[in-house]
């Protein structure tokens, strides 16, 4: 009686330990899975991205410098001109009072305009003469270790800048002076009633035609559009908060034109002042334009093309870096979570630059560290992980 009553509490209880060791295998806590990623050492570059278009620097609005009958243009969209070539002609109208004195006075303008792009001139050579002697003064100091590599590239890049700053100022100076030529023989023509001929400027290519068939204009009418095909730019629109990053010299690439290589290009201006823009989800943006020379031969870019423009604001070749996916906001703090010991373990962590896929570590981290991506809501600190394989 004894041993069954022995044996009765023996399996009572062995189904009583059972019972309490499943209850506890269910209720134990299971490692929250995670994505995991690794700090890691190596090159991070910055950029800001935007929408942009290519243009001539150097564009010519050629208009009728009279009031008479345009004969019909035969040139044709994409001909190449050269300098002094005839583009089209105008049979004058009998001369109406104060016509005289309108196209002297267009004669003064053309000459009051060749001795601005004269000054012009005289300014660019100053500073390229300049930037040439501060990149002279650069090399010297590079050698001894008084400046930086950085300091002098950005010194080499504004001497090319000022370089062709100045080839630009001689070419607009070479067709301000043409164009007092052309303004002194319409007045003569114009005098003695016989057709007056237009002529391009300097060597260009024709973008478009605004008036092809013969008929009447008025003086100033737009007849068609030349461009200098030897120098286009870049012209990028960024938000304000962002053009406080950018300055004259960085380096630009041009992407997402159609081809299979970047275009290189260097920043030349940010605008002197903003613009208001709506954006595709209809909010006002403040925005600034950026100008950039390529440096790179354009290839089969051209005036008015759409492209991409990836403005470097930062390029660091060897820094301590993390996935932009394992920083969260922790008050006023960045923090992220390391995984150690199969536990998520919150750190607070400094950052310094970053882009869309990497951020730089300065503090709170070390070299192959594991950190958990993109944390879900419910993970806290000292919590169980189990990284995603």
């Amino acid at each position: 009686m004894k041993r069954g009553a022995l044996r009765k509490s023996l399996a009572l209880a062995g189904a009583a330990l059972v019972l309490a060791l499943t209850l506890a295998y269910a209720l134990w806590p299971t490692p929250a899975t995670v994505d995991t990623g690794r700090v890691t050492r190596g090159p991070l570059q910055v950029t800001i991205d935007e929408d942009g278009e290519i243009r001539a620097h150097d564009r010519y609005v050629i208009t009728a410098p009279i009031t008479g009958r345009l004969l019909r243009v035969e040139l044709h969209e994409g001909d190449q001109i050269k300098g002094g070539q005839v583009i089209a002609a105008l049979v004058p109208v009998p001369m109406a009072p104060g016509e005289r004195a309108s196209q002297r006075a267009r004669v003064d303008a053309a000459e009051a305009i060749f001795r601005e792009a004269q000054a012009r001139a005289a300014h660019a050579r100053a500073d390229y003469e300049q930037a040439r002697r501060d990149l002279a003064r650069g090399e010297t100091l590079l050698s001894s270790g008084a400046m930086s590599r950085q300091e002098v590239e950005q010194m080499r890049t504004m001497s090319a800048s000022s370089a062709s700053d100045l080839s630009a100022a001689r070419a607009r100076e070479t067709s301000a002076a043409a164009d007092v030529r052309v303004a002194m023989a319409n007045l003569k023509a114009l005098e003695a009633g016989q057709p007056v001929e237009v002529r391009a400027p300097a060597n260009s290519v024709l973008l478009r035609i605004e008036q092809q068939s013969e008929r009447v204009v008025l003086a100033g009418t737009a007849l068609m559009v030349l461009a200098d095909p030897s120098r286009y730019e870049l012209v990028v629109d960024v938000l304000s908060t962002d053009a406080v990053k950018i300055s004259a010299g960085m380096r630009v690439s041009v992407v997402e034109w159609g081809g299979p290589l970047a275009v290189n290009a260097t920043v030349r201006t940010v605008g002197p002042g903003a613009f208001t823009k709506v954006s595709a989800l209809g909010v006002e943006e403040q925005r600034v334009h950026v100008v950039a020379d390529l440096v790179d031969p354009p290839g089969r870019l051209n005036d008015g093309y759409r492209v991409q423009g990836r403005i470097i604001i930062s390029d660091q070749p060897d820094v301590l870096k993390l996935p932009i996916g394992a920083l969260f906001r922790c008050g006023d703090h960045w923090c992220t979570f390391i995984v150690k010991n199969g536990k998520a373990v919150q750190r607070i962590i400094q950052i310094g630059q970053r882009n869309a896929e990497e951020a730089q570590i300065l503090d709170g981290l070390q070299d192959h560290d594991t950190v958990v991506t993109y944390p879900p809501t419910t993970l806290s600190n000292g919590m169980s992980v189990r990284p995603l394989k």
